[in-house]
């Protein structure tokens, strides 16, 4: 069987509570999850949490969300590298918000030397380097576009797979709260991209 075909069925496994199949996935992408949190994480100091810590996180997200049901279009390597992906990059955007409170201000400190030199390519067999670059930065751009904290997690949660109902759960708020932002949230992305057309 192909490699495509051994990851959508560890998907399907995975959705069906498999721990063998987490743990193939796991063993297939934990590594490439580090290397996208490292160089993500270059800003901020080790001591804050590694590249590790990072994508340990975004796997059991995955897994939890993914056993749950929250990735409906979650089909192939290529759907589950760009949700593994979005995980990644909103643990690092959490951590760098959370150590960047007043008695945690980690820019206060100086930051280390990251192990990759700039410009390090994502290691990956699955999907182009480039590409994937492109889409996080893509990802990044729309978020920052949104100009308001609330909006953006609102919208990262959405991207995470998780319903109106439960965002306005997590979020503390009414669900005709959390449709009305994700209107605003479209309308602003749409506008967006009308200017680059």
């Amino acid at each position: 069987m192909s490699a495509s075909g051994s990851v959508t069925r560890w998907i399907d496994g995975l959705r069906t509570g498999e721990s063998a199949a987490a743990r193939k996935l796991w063993e297939t992408y934990f590594h490439r999850l580090v290397d996208l949190a490292r160089k993500r994480l270059r800003a901020l100091p080790r001591r804050a949490a590694d590249e590790e810590d990072v994508a340990l996180s975004a796997f059991d997200s995955f897994c939890r969300g993914a056993e749950r049901g929250r990735f409906p279009r979650l089909d192939d390597r290529h759907d589950l590298w760009q949700v593994l992906l979005v995980l990644t990059q909103r643990k690092v955007a959490d951590l760098a918000q959370h150590e960047g409170r007043a008695k945690r201000d980690w820019r206060r400190a100086e930051p280390i030397e990251a192990a990759d030199p700039p410009g390090a390519a994502l290691e990956a067999r699955d999907v182009d380097p480039a590409f994937a670059a492109q889409f996080a930065e893509e990802c990044q751009r729309l978020l920052d576009a949104l100009g308001d904290d609330g909006l953006r997690r609102l919208a990262v949660r959405k991207m995470e797979g998780y319903t109106n109902e439960e965002i306005a759960g997590l979020l503390n708020c009414s669900l005709a709260t959390v449709e009305r932002r994700l209107r605003l949230i479209r309308r602003e992305w749409e506008d967006r991209a009308g200017d680059r057309a």
